[in-house]
């Protein structure tokens, strides 16, 4: 599937991985709705692209906030082709440590952002892509999760982002053979160290440290690198019902 003319919905569109998806997306020719509860950043991008893209305020998590952004984009673009959901949480907590037992609040809120809020995307949107007309593949949409190398290689602290992690890797698959019938694939990017907000309060040597971690290139990954394995996923449509790790061959340690 080409994205020229083609209608994305980026969650987390706002800023990182995602902000660098809604810039390919618009680069190549198409249009992106930007989900994401930013809304500074999210009306930026849309002063700085243009009427190719449009900021829609909301919660993943939220059935209607989801069926806000779904709408929106029906009605402003006239469909859904491609969903990349880039919204996510990230806590360090031990679940024994001088602090205390972790907190089953925390976990929930990481579960139900990251897994249950990709899901509840997954579930709107395809419901949407299946009305679009199938190109000579027979392709309707394309829907790319974003996991984390954490999903397999989890630190001591993060049991409850590997366990949300682990949980979009493992739907992968059962999503693409369901949606196989509509013609709508489903794949997940699993992204190693990259430079998102999530760093921007690091000090450089910090950066430096944790991109030396990473064999070759020695660095963090740059969400432009992301954005450009999204246009290949969409461009491929032999690619379908896997994950794809981007992470210069990094292995995690246990801390």
């Amino acid at each position: 599937m080409e994205l020229k003319l083609k209608v994305a919905l980026v969650t987390g569109g706002a800023s990182g991985l995602g902000e660098a998806t809604v810039r390919k997306v618009v680069a190549l020719g198409g249009k992106a709705v930007i989900f994401d509860l930013d809304e500074g950043r999210g009306q930026k991008l849309v002063e700085e692209l243009g009427d190719t893209v449009l900021f829609v305020k909301g919660d993943v998590t939220k059935e209607e906030d989801v069926s806000a952004a779904v709408e929106a984009a029906c009605a402003k673009f006239g469909g859904i082709h491609l969903v990349v959901n880039c919204a996510g949480i990230a806590i360090a907590q031990k679940v024994l440590s001088k602090h205390g037992i972790h907190a089953l609040e925390s976990f929930n809120k990481v579960i139900q952002v990251n897994l249950s809020g990709t899901f509840n995307v997954i579930r709107l949107a395809a419901a949407k892509m299946i009305n679009n007309e199938p190109n000579q593949h027979g392709e309707r949409g394309v829907i790319i999760n974003t996991a984390s190398i954490a999903a397999f290689e989890g630190q001591i602290g993060q049991v409850a982002y590997s366990a949300s992690k682990g949980g979009v890797v493992g739907m992968t698959l059962p999503l693409a053979r369901e949606f196989a019938a509509y013609g709508i694939r489903v794949v997940t990017i699993v992204p190693g160290i990259f430079e998102t907000p999530m760093f921007d309060q690091l000090p450089e040597a910090a950066k430096q440290a944790l991109g030396a971690m990473v064999p070759f290139p020695s660095r963090l990954g740059y969400p432009e690198e992301y954005a450009l394995l999204v246009q290949s996923i969409v461009e491929n449509p032999m690619l379908n019902g896997t994950y794809i790790r981007l992470d210069g061959a990094i292995r995690m340690q246990p801390k």
